[in-house]
């Protein structure tokens, strides 16, 4: 057996060590410090029992629960270790020297995934299109890859330049998301992405995804019944998906880019790393109830703990060679250890001991925040830039984007319900055809066409006055166009872009438009 608290594993400039979980947070005894600049790899079995690391020189192997060093190879090229589900084989990584057991004849194959679990394997394969065909992705039991029947599932698409194959944990299912480099309609910097279900009885469905952008990230629940996707451009969208690829939850919008769910499932943190600022939504997703919003700035890795209570994120190098270090919070969002690397060492790896599942059982959902001994740090709040010829100004609370509420914090989120895949096609078509239908009538009858009620008018509508002059009339017209933009490049100046030199000249005239707007429609 394995200790009853997981140990975590640091590899830096300070050398390999591992340190007591939670509640001590002390340099562990187990395992002797291995200090320098060699160690590149190690690795822990499934279960935890066992620990493999690469010195430069050697591999070693130990027992964690006593100690004791079982084997030593002579393998100094070796950069990547992995146990065996049964802890009977480890298996390095150097230049190729292994025997083909079986082998799949597929021509053009780009990208596999193995599936997770116990026996039978199964296999997901990507082909790329060429010359007009889809790209597709099929899906095989090993040993069983012969034969034009031997595929369990197929997948075909277009627009796939490279794909994301994501297995669940039961390897009922394969997640495939899509990607082009180019977005043809020009309305992304990344390319157009898609999101598709794959299952191993042969089932398939494209995930509609009712906001576009992106696809950040996409992750299975522990239990394999439901997903979770981040989505849609900034501030992106986060829903969870059944099996039918219909939404169960929606989480609105907000600065997200990526989502964890805990070992056991009953949580999932929401959290916006990279390029955004680290702010984290941790929820209850059997209530879906938030319970914290921590703030962790600057981490580039992010790992629960096996017991589901803990969360570790750090700031490692060559990511961030600045501010490098770790922290282990509460899912209430206390943090309950701090290690910050000195100014001129780097933190390059920290994780977790495994543990098999059962090891640590479910515990009730808390949402007090559980007490600490780490002094609370305020998140530093970043204003927006303004540019110069706006410092003097007063700020606007104008915002880019208008952000979205959870499904369930929505004044109607009673009668709110996410609408099915086919339900949302429907509705959509139903617009459409309605729209056309109205068109077509008043192009036929342009004095019958109705007249919108009051209450319908978009609060931005500007009133159209008439002049009887088409001259002056187009001259009105195009003023309060120019105008119109004037005040969207103020929204963006306010929300932090930089704006172009042109484009603060553009504003400087705004003063000058108005005054000729107003002549001309006093003289109406």
């Amino acid at each position: 057996m394995a200790p009853s608290t997981p140990l975590l594993t640091v590899r830096g400039s300070e050398g390999l060590y591992m340190v007591n979980g939670p509640p001590h947070f002390t340099e562990s005894a187990l395992f002797p410090r291995e200090s320098g600049k060699n160690c590149k790899v190690y690795t822990f079995s499934k279960d935890g029992t066992l620990f493999a690391w690469g010195n430069g020189e050697k591999i070693n192997v130990i027992n964690v629960t006593n100690k004791g060093l079982l084997h030593s190879f002579d393998l100094p090229k070796a950069v990547c270790l992995e146990f065996s589900p049964k802890n009977t084989i480890l298996a390095t990584w150097q230049p190729y020297t292994n025997t083909i057991a079986n082998k799949l004849h597929l021509q053009k194959i780009n990208d596999f995934v193995l599936s997770p679990g116990p026996q039978p394997y199964k296999v997901a394969v990507y082909v790329p299109g060429s010359k007009g065909a889809p790209s597709f992705v099929r899906l095989y039991q090993y040993p069983n890859f012969d034969g034009p029947h031997a595929a369990l599932a197929n997948k075909s698409f277009f627009k796939a330049d490279k794909v994301t194959m994501l297995w669940n944990k039961k390897a009922t299912a394969v997640l495939v998301i899509a990607s082009t480099d180019v977005d043809k309609t020009g309305a992304s910097y990344y390319g157009e992405q898609t999101l598709h279900y794959i299952a191993a009885n042969g089932e398939s469905a494209v995930v509609q995804l009712p906001k576009n952008g992106p696809i950040y990230d996409v992750v299975w629940n522990s239990s394999s019944t439901e997903f979770c996707a981040v989505y849609g451009f900034m501030p992106a969208k986060a829903t969870i998906f059944n099996l039918k690829c219909d939404p169960v939850f929606d989480f609105g919008t907000g600065p997200r880019n990526a989502a964890y769910y805990s070992p056991h499932g009953h949580i999932l943190v929401l959290a916006g790393f990279g390029n955004l600022r680290g702010q984290m939504e941790v929820w209850d997703v059997k209530n879906y109830k938030l319970i914290s919003k921590p703030v962790a700035s600057d981490s580039t890795y992010f790992a629960w703990c096996p017991d589901g209570e803990h969360i570790l994120t750090a700031t490692c190098a060559p990511r961030l060679r600045v501010n490098n270090g770790y922290k282990i919070w509460h899912y209430t969002g206390s943090v309950l250890h701090k290690y910050d690397v000195p100014s001129n060492g780097e933190l390059w790896q920290v994780s977790w001991q495994p543990f098999l599942d059962g090891i640590f059982p479910v515990k009730t959902i808390t949402y007090q925040a559980v007490r600490s001994d780490v002094p609370s740090e305020e998140p530093k709040v970043a204003t927006a830039y303004r540019p110069p010829a706006l410092r003097n100004k007063p700020i606007t609370n104008s915002k880019l984007h208008e952000e979205e509420p959870p499904q369930n914090m929505k004044p109607q989120a009673g009668n709110d319900k996410p609408l099915s895949k086919t339900a949302l096609k429907n509705q959509r078509k139903h617009e459409a055809k309605k729209a056309a239908k109205q068109e077509a009538r008043n192009e036929k009858s342009p004095d019958l066409a109705p007249t919108p009620a009051p209450q319908s008018t978009p609060r931005n509508t500007v009133s159209q006055s008439t002049s009887g002059d088409p001259e002056i009339d187009k001259k009105i017209k195009n003023l309060k166009k120019k105008l119109k933009a004037i005040e969207q490049l103020k929204e963006q100046a306010a929300a932090g872009k930089q704006l172009e030199k042109n484009q603060l000249e553009k504003i400087q005239k705004e003063k000058a438009l108005l005054q000729e707007l107003e002549d001309l429609e006093l003289g109406i």
